[in-house]
Formats: structure tokens, sequence, C-alpha cells
């Protein structure tokens, strides 16, 4: 009878296992090593120079990148064939990194930076295709049509700008990147989207390793180049899944978001009414004003990163068990309508009572 010789296989959830933590350990690996290089690079955001006990270094999105990438070579290696949609998401964010990280180093007009974003979105849409319908659960599904070129494309540049523009106080961008990024990446892989699960799972992993460094009292920010790359790759690999899969994605995306899109519309949308420049910086964001009113970056990120994983749990959990559609449905709607609603409150509250900033406390104006 011959040996039986036990399998080397690990089970698949210890195979993702042990790559997240890979990519969170070599990300918070990275970023530390990125304070002192960055410090020494004169690479120092302006805004801490005087609020802060120490000058604080930009740049930190950059390991999270380093991570991304190492992932999509590890995609690529294990299957050529089914990775080639999400390098099509990736090569065009790597392009946003680019000019990102030269504005990190030394300003470049919004309005060129803008067109990059645009630029690069046009790229990953012709390639990957549009969106064309909109999964809504119970209710049904919503038929984008001839919409659905310049929507996709306004989608990309959208998420681009929002994680961008939110990324101004310490811990916020990190926490939320790391829960829209697991909601993607648990959602990509029931819908059979191994590369982009590996992709979106890199950066759950590269924002949860980099918050070792960012987490309140932070010794290292994002930086354009990070917050830009993230935004642009979540919204990207949104459209990366199987056409058939992508009315199921986009919620997913959409809801587990909510509290940036929320935000940034609403900042966007006051702006615009008061006759203020879009393209100029500002303080007047809801997490921003929680902050000027006396909230700590701690408790700002938290909620805001809570709010983003409660909503993102929603929406995966009906791509395990249908049968629990119509909560999640329900819940999907209800929760960016209360959640935004208690962060206008919140707002509400915190400018009836004005605090003294304690050094380092105050918000960035759009990092």
């Amino acid at each position: 009878m011959p040996a039986v010789v036990p399998s080397m296989m690990m089970p698949p959830a210890l195979v993702w296992f042990a790559g997240v933590l890979v990519a969170f350990i070599a990300a918070a690996m990275l970023t530390s090593r990125l304070v002192g290089i960055l410090l020494r690079a004169g690479v120092i955001d302006a805004s801490t120079v005087a609020g802060r006990p120490r000058p604080v270094p930009r740049g930190g999105g950059l390991a999270i990148i380093a991570v991304v990438v190492g992932a999509a070579l590890v995609a690529t290696i294990r299957d050529a064939a089914t990775a080639g949609r999400a390098m099509a998401a990736l090569m065009p964010a790597m392009l946003v990194a680019a000019v990102s990280w030269r504005d990190d180093i030394s300003p470049l007009p919004a309005r060129l930076r803008l067109a990059v974003h645009l630029l690069a979105a046009i790229v990953a849409v012709a390639i990957l295709g549009p969106a064309e319908r909109v999964d809504l659960g119970t209710i049904g599904s919503l038929d984008i049509g001839a919409w659905g070129w310049p929507l996709s494309v306004l989608w990309i540049v959208g998420m681009t700008n929002a994680f961008n523009f939110m990324d101004g106080i310490d811990g916020i961008a990190g926490i939320v990147v790391m829960a829209v990024g697991a909601a993607v990446a648990v959602a990509a892989a029931v819908l059979d989207a191994p590369a982009v699960a590996t992709l979106a799972a890199a950066v759950a992993a590269g924002a949860g390793g980099f918050l070792t460094v960012n987490w309140p009292p932070a010794r290292i920010f994002m930086g354009d180049v990070g917050s830009t790359f993230c935004g642009f790759l979540l919204g990207a690999l949104t459209l990366a899944v199987d056409g058939d899969s992508v009315p199921r994605m986009l919620p997913v995306t959409v809801v587990s978001s909510w509290p940036f899109l929320f935000d940034t519309i609403a900042t966007v949308l006051g702006r615009l009414v008061r006759g203020h420049d879009l393209l100029r910086p500002h303080r007047g964001h809801c997490y921003q004003r929680l902050v000027a009113g006396g909230w700590s970056h701690r408790a700002t990120a938290s909620l805001y990163g809570g709010l983003a994983a409660f909503a993102g749990a929603i929406v995966v959990a009906p791509l395990y068990d249908p049968t629990v559609l119509d909560a999640a449905t329900a819940l999907a709607i209800a929760t960016p309508l209360v959640g935004g609603t208690l962060i206008a409150v919140l707002v509400g509250i915190a400018a009836r009572r004005p605090v003294r900033q304690a050094a380092g406390s105050a918000p960035a104006a759009d990092r």
C-alpha cells in the first residue's frame, strides 16, 4: 500500500490571511522607514511646521502603493489570464499617483491635477468598459444606458478627489480606505474576481499598516500620492470585475464609501451655493468642522471609519446569503440617510461650542 503524503497546500482562507498579514507588516515597516527618509528629503506638510511639536512628512501613501504593486505581481504570476482587468485599473492609478507625488514635493496647479485625473479615468473606462446597470437589491435595477460612459468617468474622478479631500486629519483616510478596500475585496472574491480581490485586499492591508504610523498623533501623512491613488484604484476596481458582476459590485463600493462621498458632496454643494472657488483649499468639510468644534482626530476618524465598515458589512452580506437581501437593501438605504443626518447634527452641535485648538489638532486645509 503506497504511503499517504500529507498535502502541503494551505486552505484558501489561510492563504488569504497570510497574504493580508504579510501586506500589513510590509506596509507598517515601509511607512515607518519613510518617516525618516521623507523628513531628510524635506517633504514636509507645511500645515504642521507651526502647529505640531515636530514637522510631519507627507508621502506615506508610497508604502500602500508599494504593497499594492507587489500584490499585483503576485496576482499576475498566479493567473495572468484573469489579472488583465485588475492591471487595467492599476496602471492609470499609477499615473495619478505619479502626478500626485510630484504635487506633494512641489505643488502643481489644481486644474492640471484634475485634468490628469480625468485622462486617467477615461483610459480606465475605455479599457474596462462603462457601468451599464446598477443592482438596487430588492428594488430592482437601474439601467444607465448611454449615460454609462460619462457617469463611469465621473465616478472614478469623484472617488479620486473625495478621498483626497477627506485626507485632512490624522487617521481618517487610512481607516476608511481600509474599510472600503476590505468590502471590495470580499465582494470581488465572492464574485469570482480573484485578481481584483487581491488588489483590493492589498489596499486594505496597506492602509492598515500605514495606520500604525498615521493613527493620532500621526508621525506621517498619506499625502496626495496615497489618497488619490487609493480613491482612483477603488473606483476603477469596481469596474474591473466581470461585466455581468459590475452591477452587483457598484453598490458595495458606493455604500461602503458613503461617509466620504456624503461629506464631499455636501461640502461641494455648500460651497457652490455660497459662490466659493471649489479649487481653493478650505476647512469647510464636516470632519474639519467637527475637529474645529472640539472633536479629537481619533474620535472623528473612528466615527467615519466605523460608519464605513458598518455600511460595507451590510452590502457584502447578501452576496454570501441572499436570504438577507430584503433587510440589507433597507439598511443600505437607511444607513447613509441616518448616518448623514447624524453627522449633520453633530456638526451643528460642534459649531455652537467652538473650543481653543490644541497644538497640532487643527485640521489641515485639504492636504
